[in-house]
């Protein structure tokens, strides 16, 4: 059940109006809920249930401490794919042991920091990645626990721009190359063995995509053993879709249990790195329309949020639900595109969406809990919005909004 409903014409999360957060807190906001992360975690961590396992969650989808705090809280692992996101998992209190490190572009300081740390795994995306990993680790005198990134070439039915496991993507080896690159990493000193990694995309839909690529690592393992290498976990990546526009994706207990199913007797720990399905659904962008501009071909609602505030819609044409905060109108419903202050053609947040709007109306963008503040920037120099947590019946600040002086911070004139 979503936290966040309509309660006597209004929109609330868990507790609290939206009303209410507007009016304390301004807009653009947003507006996150605890309890819908916290259970979209716990149904991937109690399907998995007895098979051993680490749920790692996808720092890259929203990284917030405190929802890298919650998460932590619940025992959960992460995934990562920067220095940057490592110091934010630890400082939300995040355990190092539990950290998986994928990405394509590994730097020095990043897989020695990550070394010194003690992260649980490097998903390995290069043959030249894994010589460099092994020359950091012998530098450090430290052995580097590495699995491959296969790319099995499956075609995940998603955006191109969200797609990782088709030949034609930067990510991973491909699978016909794997087992020699396995077999190099044999042979290296401060290197150690201990998995395999194949993440073939985002917002997937359908459970074959999934299923299909698992086979196909499958297929790599058996040739592994009989290399004399065995390998202690299966990282089946993320991936998992939401709805966003009468999607229909799998339940998380269907997911999983595609995937236990097809690893049944293998003896294997099973990592997965769901992102988007546990914070998506779980924060809307809170929003106020500053006008209504009516011309001969469009009718604009001109809203004080923008794509500097949520790319998904300008990048690739992310398609986000659209809702009144305050269900009755008297204005009358006509088809809109809500568009932001910026000076591109390319900010819009939804186009031609059948709303009941008046000036100063408050709208809630919604599943905007995942790639959302996480991809914002200070595009046409417009501070970054606040984020807020509700738990219950409390709204908690979780990052305060930008000021015009932390527009310039860090900046300097030339003398």
């Amino acid at each position: 059940m979503s936290e966040f409903a309509f309660i006597d014409g209004v929109l609330y999360a868990e507790g609290v109006a939206l009303t209410k957060i507007a009016s304390h807190y301004g807009t653009p906001a947003y507006v996150y809920s605890r309890k819908m992360i916290e259970s979209h975690w716990r149904e991937f961590d109690s399907a998995l249930g007895e098979q051993e396992h680490l749920v790692c969650y996808a720092v890259k989808a929203n990284s917030n401490i405190a929802v890298l705090n919650i998460l932590a809280k619940l025992g959960s692992g992460f995934d990562i794919v920067s220095i940057g996101e490592l110091h934010r998992v630890l400082k939300a209190g995040g355990d190092a042991s539990k950290v998986v490190f994928s990405g394509v572009g590994k730097r020095e300081d990043e897989m020695a920091f990550s070394l010194k740390q003690g992260i649980k795994c490097f998903n390995v995306e290069n043959a030249n990645e894994l010589i460099r990993l092994n020359e950091v680790a012998a530098h450090l005198n430290k052995q580097a626990p590495v699995s491959l990134r296969v790319n099995p070439d499956v075609d995940a039915n998603t955006h191109p721009y969200i797609s990782t496991g088709l030949k034609e993507n930067k990510f991973g080896i491909a699978f016909e190359q794997a087992k020699e690159v396995y077999l190099q990493a044999k042979l290296m000193s401060n290197i150690n063995i201990v998995g395999v990694d194949c993440h073939i995309g985002s917002q997937i839909t359908k459970l074959n995509p999934f299923k299909d690529a698992l086979e196909c690592i499958l297929v790599l393992i058996d040739e592994l053993k009989q290399e004399d290498i065995e390998l202690h976990h299966i990282d089946i990546g993320g991936g998992l879709g939401i709805n966003y526009q009468g999607d229909e994706p799998p339940a998380r207990a269907d997911y999983v249990k595609v995937i236990t199913d097809t690893l049944k007797g293998r003896g294997v720990e099973v990592l997965m790195e769901p992102g988007r399905s546990i914070v998506g659904n779980a924060g809307v962008l809170l929003t106020k329309v500053e006008y209504l501009n009516a011309t001969p071909y469009h009718n604009f609602a001109v809203v004080d949020a923008a794509m500097n505030d949520l790319i998904r819609p300008a990048l690739y044409e992310g398609w986000h639900d659209i809702k009144r905060v305050v269900e009755s109108s008297n204005a009358d419903a006509i088809d809109y595109d809500v568009v932001g202050p910026i000076c591109e053609t390319a900010d819009f947040l939804g186009k031609n969406r059948t709303l009941q709007l008046e000036q100063g109306d408050l709208l809630a963008v919604c599943s905007a809990g995942a790639y959302g503040f996480t991809m914002a920037s200070n595009y046409n120099s417009r501070p970054k919005v606040c984020e807020l947590m509700v738990d219950g019946e409390q709204i908690h600040v979780i990052r305060e909004r930008e000021t015009l002086d932390d527009l310039v911070f860090g900046e300097s004139l030339v003398s």
